[in-house]
This record gives C-alpha cells, structure tokens and sequence, in this order.
C-alpha cells in the first residue's frame, strides 16, 4: 500500500481524494434519503445542488484555470436547459423510454451549449479583463430575453414560431403550444434524479480534472500565467481559449438539462438563468478558491444548503448567511490564512507522510 501511494504524484492523490470526497458524500446522504432522516424539502435541494456543483466546476475552468472573468455562464444553462426542454416535451409521446429521451435531451443540450459557447467566444475572448465580463455578462441577458418574447407551438402543420403572442402562432385547433414567451415551457418530464447528478458531476470532475493535466492544460495554464511568453513559443492562444470557453458552456449546458428536468415550469427568470445566477456561481468559484476544483464543490454544497439549514432561524438566517461567506473569504484568501495553511500542510506532511516513512524503512 505504501508502494502504491509512493508511486502516485501528488496530482493523482489530490484527484482520488475529490472523487472520493464526492462518492462519500453520495453515500451518505442516500443512506440518511433511505433511513428517512432527511426532510423532504433537503432532498428536492439534492438536484439544485448537483446543478451548482458542476456550474460551479465548469465555470472555474474559464475562470481559475483559463484566467478570464466570464458573467455570462448562467446563458449557457439557459440554452442547455430550453433546447433540452423542447425537445423533451415535443417527444414525449413518440419516445416511450424515459431513460433514453433525457440521454438525448442530455446530448442536444449539451451540444447546443457547446455551439453557442464557440460562437460567443470566437469574437469575445479576443477581450481581456472588465470588457470581457461586460460582454459575456450582456450575452446572458440578450438569451434570457429572447427565450422570454419567444412563442412556439406545434400542430399538424408543424412549428409556428412568434415573438408577438399567443394567437399570432395561428395555429389549428388540435395545436399545443410549447414555448410560451415569459410564461415559459410547461409538462417537461421530470427525469432528473439525484443518482444522475452524481454520475453528471462525475463526468465534470473526469473531464475538467484530465484537461487540467494535459498537454492541452498546461498550455490554458501557461496562458493565464503569461500571454505574451505562451504566444512566443507557438502556443495558439485564440485555440486554447476557445477550447477552454466551449468546455465550459457545454458542461453548463448539462447543468441546464438537469435543472430543467427537475422542475414543471421552467422559465427564463432573472433568478433561474440571468444576472443573479451568474453571479452566485461566481460567487462558489471566488469563495471556494480560484483555480480550486475541490473548493469550488465545497463552496456550492456549504453555500446552497445553508440558507435550507437554517431556515429555522428567522431572523438571524441571512445574517448568519453573511457572516459565513466573510469568514470563507477571509480563510481563503487572507496572507495570514494562508500562511496557517501552509504551515498546516508542512505538519501534515512531516507526520503523515506515507512517501517518507517507506524511505526511512528502506
């Protein structure tokens, strides 16, 4: 046992050890979901969560890893979460097998993203710091408000589409509308369970954690720490950002299929898919650390349950809420914190350290 943790870099210990924190806490709270000892408006938050967790991971790609301030993530939620909708409900009947009209809604939601987040990006990531949070921040608002004036409905004759009302889509008298401007899509199957929102955030660790160590990685690392050098030795800066940005929305656009799929009425709302959605996600990436895949799962777990958590406390909730986020922040990424933590980690290694011990055996 020694030989195998001697052999791992410290790389592949810190991966095993998220994935295992991850599976752990599945374990857990199916076993509190089974013995009933968790109140059911807990477990409706289990879905969320897995939503945010990988939002939250997904965005820390562009954000920590990429280097660009992007406020635009919760538009790509959107695309993934609409697109995926539709196409749920238009198919409702012709596919029988719910398992395998949400893996296709999966797919669509995430390859739509995916081609929204490379169109977005190709002119975008030519921007640098505030001008490019301005930009993605006002492609989130421009999608959230053309899903909300957008009216489709379908009937023997096939699509009507408006952006007038309900009564310009002309439609016959056995049509049924699916997309009803602000009022949103409503009857979307409700396939989205917690088991797949573990396996969902699964993927997102495997592929965010494997495109880090990769060549591919390094040269998205190399480019945040230092354009100008990373350009003069032939890294291809608009491929690797691009690569990075599209990553990133198509995982958001996962998010945005399981959010959608876990509600009755989905809506293009300033809370679901705007402004204020961006902003908490960045608010998990900022406080759990940037560039910190694992802080980042942290942050949206502590951050999404404590406000359910201490629901009981009227008053003082919110409060106790405030006081929570400035201490994360100050352990974060205070210079004395961060000195404790170094110094934590060097006790740690001097006593715990499997490596050493086998050296001093041999």
């Amino acid at each position: 046992m020694d030989g195998m943790l001697k052999k791992m870099n410290k790389t592949t210990k810190n991966n095993l050890i998220t994935y295992a924190m991850v599976i752990l806490a599945f374990v857990i709270m199916q076993i509190l979901i089974s013995a009933g000892s968790i109140s059911s408006l807990l477990q409706g938050l289990m879905v969320p969560l897995c939503t945010y967790i990988i939002l939250a991971v997904s965005l820390n790609l562009v954000v920590g890893i990429l280097g660009e301030l992007s406020l635009g993530h919760a538009g790509f939620m959107c695309v993934g979460a609409f697109t995926s909708a539709f196409f749920s409900k238009c198919t409702r009947d012709v596919i029988a097998s719910d398992g395998l009209r949400f893996f296709l809604a999966l797919l669509i939601g995430i390859v739509t993203a995916a081609i929204f987040g490379m169109l977005i990006g190709i002119p975008v990531l030519r921007l640098k710091g505030d001008y490019l949070a301005i930009v993605t921040l006002a492609f989130g608002e421009i999608i959230k408000n053309m899903v909300n004036v957008l009216y489709i409905g379908k009937d023997s004759k096939g699509f009507h589409v408006t952006t007038k009302d309900v009564m310009a889509l002309n439609m016959d008298a056995d049509g049924t509308v699916i997309l009803n401007g602000p009022q949103g899509i409503t009857g979307t199957p409700k396939n989205s369970t917690f088991v797949i929102g573990f396996i969902l955030i699964l993927l997102t660790l495997f592929i965010v954690q494997n495109l880090i160590n990769s060549r591919d990685g390094r040269a998205i690392m190399a480019i945040r720490d230092n354009r100008i050098a990373a350009e003069s030795i032939g890294i291809n800066i608009t491929k690797y950002k691009l690569m990075a940005f599209t990553i990133s929305a198509a995982m958001a656009g996962a998010a945005g299929v399981l959010y959608a799929h876990n509600i009755s009425t989905l809506t293009a709302n300033t809370n679901n898919f705007g402004y204020n959605m961006s902003i908490t996600i960045l608010v998990f990436v900022v406080l759990g650390g940037i560039g910190n895949i694992r802080g980042s799962i942290i942050a949206a777990v502590i951050l999404t349950l404590l406000p359910e958590l201490l629901r009981g406390m009227k008053d003082y909730r919110m409060l106790i809420y405030a006081i929570v986020l400035i201490v994360m922040m100050l352990f974060n990424w205070s210079p004395k914190a961060i000195e404790w933590r170094e110094k934590l980690n060097d006790w740690r290694k001097k006593h715990f350290s499997f490596g050493k011990k086998a050296k001093e055996v041999e």
